[in-house]
């Protein structure tokens, strides 16, 4: 089976079966502020293409140019429900309609924003581009706490652009030279595991 084929299969079972928690999950984020229900934000697609991503909305909803791009601690911004949603990162459901247009994978390198992509190195830049990008990986298994690494630091930008990116760009990397329908089986299983034990 293609990667592709995996992907859409997958993505509109999960879509059918999980439709009931969705819809309870749209309906707790529009109680709980007001504000549209999804969060989308322009993020970097296979090949350097722009795309819209999807999430449930977990932050008050403010102008899209104000504040940082990365989430730092106890971030004032967060919702009640978003508190929630993050941690299960049931907030990244809204993904599968990402995967099931096919401008998202199941697995990949997670897409970045414009603005820390024109900090990838030029010789992992077009491998990384070279896959579509994924609602989990290698990475965001490592950093599930990353939030709370920034909120330690002086400068929560610069720690992210200097020491959390390059490690993440060399696990996406690596993640590019071994891809295959098995390895995405064996990550998804990884990433439900590390959410069910936290």
């Amino acid at each position: 089976m293609s990667k592709r084929l995996f992907d859409w299969v997958m993505s509109s079972l999960g879509l059918l079966a999980l439709g009931p928690i969705l819809v309870l999950i749209a309906l707790a984020v529009k109680l709980d502020s007001p504000g549209p229900v999804f969060f989308r934000q322009e993020r970097v697609g296979r090949f350097g293409q722009p795309f819209r991503i999807h999430k449930f909305r977990t932050m008050r909803h403010e102008p899209a140019d104000k504040g940082l791009q990365i989430t730092v601690g106890a971030d004032r911004r967060i919702t009640r429900v978003g508190h929630f949603l993050r941690a299960s990162k049931l907030d990244e459901l809204p993904q599968l309609l990402d995967v099931w247009q096919g401008t998202m994978s199941l697995v990949g390198p997670r897409p970045e924003v414009p603005r820390y992509v024109a900090h990838y190195p030029a010789a992992l830049r077009d491998k990384i581009l070279s896959v579509r990008p994924g609602i989990t990986d290698i990475a965001s298994i490592e950093y599930r706490d990353e939030s709370t690494v920034l909120g330690r630091a002086a400068d929560p930008e610069h720690a992210y652009i200097h020491e959390v990116l390059p490690h993440k760009l060399a696990l996406a990397a690596a993640y590019v030279d071994r891809a295959s329908v098995w390895l995405d089986i064996q990550l998804i299983a990884r990433t439900l595991a590390a959410i069910v034990r936290r």
